[in-house]
């Protein structure tokens, strides 16, 4: 696999996972995961070029919206299983990473 799982993409992908079949734009994935949108669009970068999300932009016109068009994600037919033995495999699960952090074992 030549997928990294850091916290930061175990973090993306839980979000994901939440209703694999759902679309969530980029911000939006932000704002569930905590994660700046500098942290979070790279990530769902790596993951659209390993295959495991694919992505449309919004078709809108912005003048009309005010607003930019979003770029949505959403798995790819076996992403959501890839994903899911990803972070099943991963080396230090979230609860374990998180207290890490804390200096808590």
């Amino acid at each position: 696999m030549g997928l990294r799982m850091t916290l930061q993409t175990q973090l993306v992908l839980k979000a994901l996972m939440d209703n694999p079949a759902r679309e969530l734009y980029g911000r939006e994935l932000s704002e569930l995961t905590g994660l700046m949108p500098g942290t979070t669009h790279p990530i769902l970068l790596r993951l659209e070029t390993e295959g495991w999300v694919t992505s449309r932009k919004e078709d809108i016109d912005p003048h009309v919206e005010k607003r930019p068009a979003r770029r949505y994600y959403r798995f790819t037919a076996n992403g959501a299983a890839q994903a899911s033995a990803a972070l099943a495999n991963a080396r230090r699960p979230l609860s374990s990473a998180l207290h890490g952090l804390t200096g808590k074992a």
